[in-house]
């Protein structure tokens, strides 16, 4: 009988230890909309009227976060580059952005476009109508942008 409950006892003590180990393993992790920021671009930084909603931060594993950014009709960024790339999904209306040699791209919902890591650009809405796009930014040993110079009215004008 003492034999019976000693290997009861040494069962449970297993089983708790593994319940204790499998706890201590790392959990999903949720963000809920109601917590993440929700801001207006600063002047400095766009021209228009742009409103960024973030939808996660990156973390210590995952080097890259993503946000909604609206931009209104004739709205836009500032010249800027990402050390470690940048993915921009268009969701609604029609997005145009920009490189230093003057080439300028056209895209619509449902279509996006890769950045690499360095180069030099500006993303926004057309002259015409507003836009949205989700944007996943990745980072590399800082910061996920290098914000340079605004873009003129004549960058931003020489659209295809």
């Amino acid at each position: 009988m003492k034999r019976g409950l000693s290997a009861l006892g040494l069962c449970i003590t297993c089983s708790l230890g593994f319940y204790a180990q499998a706890s201590e393993e790392p959990a999903q992790q949720v963000y809920r909309g109601a917590d993440q920021k929700h801001f207006q671009g600063p002047s400095d930084l766009f021209t228009g009227e742009v409103n960024v909603e973030m939808l996660f931060p990156e973390n210590d594993v995952a080097h890259y976060s993503a946000a909604y950014v609206t931009f209104a009709a004739g709205a836009r960024t500032a010249w800027h580059q990402h050390p470690a790339g940048q993915h921009m999904i268009v969701t609604s209306g029609v997005a145009l952005t920009g490189t230093r040699d003057g080439k300028v791209i056209r895209f619509a919902k449902g279509d996006s476009v890769w950045c690499p890591p360095g180069i030099d650009h500006w993303h926004g809405a057309t002259p015409e109508a507003p836009m949205t796009h989700l944007v996943v930014t990745a980072a590399k040993q800082g910061p996920n942008v290098v914000w340079k110079e605004k873009v003129t009215d004549q960058q931003y004008l020489s659209q295809p």
